[in-house]
């Protein structure tokens, strides 16, 4: 296929569906870097196709174009995220309050914690860290980096009710635990995430929590 200036791996995707075979399923929404949902595997690593340019990673003019490791494949370039998602509510993965919308329920975080909230909370969910994920490959039931990462953004937050049930539901042989800390997930996310720094994170409160007998 032609060669043009700037030219993403997702403009090759596009192209190829366009003009060479119309058949071809695959993800796309935003195109900008801000939805995740285009992300495949080029030459072997999981990355967001619209931001990666075809200059950096075809040095003898080739590509190799897969869907994402670790998930299901639905058809060509199209995987299933359902397990993704569902190991995110498996690790108790949505904010648990004690009041309504109609009480106030700020509270100032101790000196700290929001930087570590704020370090995490900025994954958008596009599994490019799941399918990078060595652990995932030999263990299907660990809960993954991004879930794990979600986990301790909610544990750090002061306003959150359910932090036992939280570590309990990450302290598990598929949970923090299970993390070998190869870095892969940090060294993929396009967020410049770290979910080995959160479950290395998780993995001192859950110790802390079993001190306590919480567990």
């Amino acid at each position: 296929m032609p060669r043009e200036e700037s030219q993403t791996v997702l403009d090759v995707v596009t192209y190829v569906q366009r003009h060479l075979d119309a058949s071809l399923a695959y993800r796309f929404a935003c195109r900008v870097g801000m939805c995740g949902s285009c992300a495949m595997t080029v030459n072997g690593q999981s990355r967001w196709t619209c931001r990666t340019h075809v200059s950096r990673v075809a040095d003898d003019g080739r590509l190799e174009i897969a869907p994402l490791h670790n998930l299901p494949v639905v058809r060509d370039l199209v995987t299933d995220m359902t397990e993704f998602f569902d190991k995110w509510a498996k690790a108790r993965g949505r904010f648990t309050g004690t009041r309504s919308r109609h009480e106030d329920f700020e509270r100032v975080p101790p000196a700290g914690r929001r930087e570590e909230v704020d370090a995490g909370i900025e994954c958008i969910g596009c599994g490019v860290c799941y399918s990078a994920c060595d652990v995932v490959s030999w263990n299907p039931d660990y809960a993954g980096p991004a879930a794990l990462n979600r986990a301790w953004t909610l544990v750090q937050d002061v306003r959150d009710a359910a932090t036992i049930e939280r570590l309990r539901a990450v302290a598990g042989d598929a949970g923090a635990h299970a993390c070998h800390t190869h870095m892969s997930c940090t060294e993929r996310c396009p967020k410049q995430i770290s979910p080995t720094a959160g479950i290395a994170g998780l993995k001192r409160a859950i110790a802390m929590a079993a001190l306590k007998g919480e567990l």
